[in-house]
């Protein structure tokens, strides 16, 4: 079962590696899948957890970027439609078709007409897609389909489909451990950086934070993919500033009064800027800020002034809304790892990534930019420009075909043979209707366990929020997880409800602590860990009462 097994020091220091990753995000996982499938050998390392950084914090959509027609990056629109589309077959259980809404107002920068031309051109660079095409809605049509916008001004809208992605965690994830079962290796909560002699690459310097060993990895390539700490794993090789980030801010709530049943893409009345109000995980995310960021990038979160834009202007679409900072259940943000544009409005900030190589050190890759969709297009280039340093002539990238481990080419049907199998269990409809949207096909894998030791069935806490004894070993065995935080947040997905992972930290980490050889003082440091964690990156500007599992309530401030 041990798929994401964590490699030992003597291990990496006696291999040579084709390609070193930095960065275990929607990036570098996807350039170590697409390298390792066509066979090179690849090394991943990040300084935190996989998906930990800035893919855990984004509006959680697989899109083509409508906006960024308007700035005319056709070209990413292009690949973004194209991913869209492999993504909705290779991880079915994870991305899945949204509708939208885009009301038309007076109050909007652009006139009706010219978002009517984007959305043809969009249907046209998406010829082949499996969704609907955009649908237009008049004055009267728009009053019966979405009956609580604000009606002032509004002179109709449009209808079309992208996709969700509700745990981007999950696709990250299950895009590394395909790179591993390619024959990919990855080392997290290690920081590295560039080893340089002679004016090249040799690989990385590496200080495993678990261990406290410090110790070089061979490579002839190494790509950076770390995402808005490109310039941070790149430090002292004198190379100009890559990032220029920009924040990205979101809430969740209840569902409220006149909540939509589509996801609705707007403009602000107050500064015209793009806001999201979308239906996720049985409640909404309303999002986000598009602010410059000179902070602390591993301490980003929602402040109360961007909490009050994005409840102002959503009551504003909204009116019998009523959203109050006490509607907020949790917060959350990151940023962008945009390319550093110096005097540019962060909304004019070009969205394509950037593939570059470095003309004063050889065989170093960075990459600046990228996004959670067309992270396979990336993926491929990325590893195309790997071949060209190598002088190596690949086979075809097929990682766009190639269905990721959770997924399936008929979904529907196995998720109803998996559904008659939970219901062998005494599981609620919450728990198994997450075990699916968490796991796919890889539910075959809990359930083996459950097979094979009917204790690995027994749920940790009750309600949405419990989980098998069976994930948390899955988690730590075969998914790499080796803190609370990593089990709750980025591998069952309890520590996105409402609880946030606070009522069954205890006993997650009383479970975990055989299979990660803790102590009873580490499993008392692991909860204090995640409640830290939590107070930092899910509950900026929130003041509601979080509880834990003896219903007393945790420090949030």
């Amino acid at each position: 079962m041990d798929v994401l097994d964590r490699p030992s020091v003597e291990q990496l220091q006696g291999a040579h590696f084709d390609v070193a990753v930095i960065g275990a995000g929607i990036n570098g996982a996807a350039v170590a899948r697409d390298a390792a499938t066509r066979g090179l050998s690849v090394l991943v390392v990040d300084k935190a957890d996989i998906g930990s950084g800035t893919s855990s914090w984004s509006s959680r959509l697989i899109h083509g970027g409508l906006r960024y027609l308007e700035h005319g990056e056709l070209r990413l629109v292009y690949e973004s439609l194209h991913d869209r589309e492999k993504l909705l077959h290779i991880a079915p259980h994870l991305v899945t078709p949204l509708p939208f809404v885009v009301p038309l107002y007076k109050h909007n920068h652009k006139p009706g007409w010219m978002f009517r031309i984007g959305m043809y051109l969009y249907d046209t660079l998406s010829l082949r897609k499996s969704v609907p095409r955009h649908r237009r809605l008049d004055r009267k049509a728009i009053k019966v389909e979405l009956g609580s916008l604000n009606p002032e001004g509004l002179s109709g809208g449009l209808r079309y489909y992208d996709g969700q992605v509700v745990f981007a965690e999950r696709l990250v994830l299950e895009t590394l451990i395909s790179a591993v079962e390619a024959g990919a290796r990855f080392l997290t909560y290690a920081e590295a950086s560039v080893a340089v002699s002679g004016g090249r690459v040799t690989g990385l310097k590496v200080h495993d934070q678990l261990t406290g060993q410090q110790f070089d990895v061979h490579a002839s390539v190494v790509v950076n993919a770390a995402g808005p700490w490109v310039d941070e794993a790149g430090a002292g090789l004198q190379l100009d500033r890559m990032i220029g980030g920009t924040k990205g801010t979101h809430l969740v709530v209840d569902p409220f009064p006149g909540a939509p049943d589509v996801a609705l893409y707007y403009e602000a009345r107050s500064d015209n800027r793009p806001i999201l109000v979308i239906p996720w995980n049985g409640r909404y995310l309303i999002g986000t800020t598009d602010d410059r960021f000179e902070g602390d990038l591993d301490a980003t979160r929602g402040t109360d002034d961007e909490m009050d834009y994005l409840l102002t202007e959503t009551n504003t679409l909204i009116p019998e809304a009523g959203l109050t900072r006490d509607s907020v259940l949790f917060t959350y943000a990151g940023v962008r790892p945009l390319p550093y544009r110096p005097g540019v409005k962060s909304g004019n900030i070009p969205r394509s990534h950037l593939i570059l190589d470095h003309e004063s050190i050889g065989g170093l890759i960075s990459i600046v930019g990228g996004k959670l969709t067309p992270h396979l297009s990336l993926g491929t280039e990325t590893v195309d420009k790997v071949a060209a340093v190598l002088g190596r002539k690949l086979p075809a990238s097929r990682t766009a075909e190639t269905a990721l481990p959770g997924g399936a080419s008929d979904w529907p049907a196995a998720a109803r043979a998996l559904r008659r199998e939970l219901a062998g269990h005494d599981y609620t409809a919450a728990v198994v209707d997450r075990l699916l949207d968490v796991y796919g096909t890889r539910v075959r894998v809990l359930l083996d366990l459950v097979k094979s030791d009917p204790a690995q069935g027994a749920l940790i806490g009750s309600g949405d929020s419990a989980l098998l004894t069976a994930e948390v070993t899955l988690a730590v065995k075969a998914e790499g997880a080796v803190h609370v935080a990593d089990i709750l947040h980025r591998r069952s997905m309890v520590g996105l409800l409402p609880t946030l992972g606070l009522d069954v930290d205890q006993a997650v980490a009383e479970v975990a602590a055989p299979l990660l050889g803790w102590s009873a003082e580490q499993v008392g440091s692991e909860v204090a860990a995640h409640r830290e964690y939590v107070r930092l990156r899910l509950l900026g500007g929130v003041d509601r009462a979080v509880l834990d599992e003896a219903g007393q309530p945790v420090a949030t401030s």
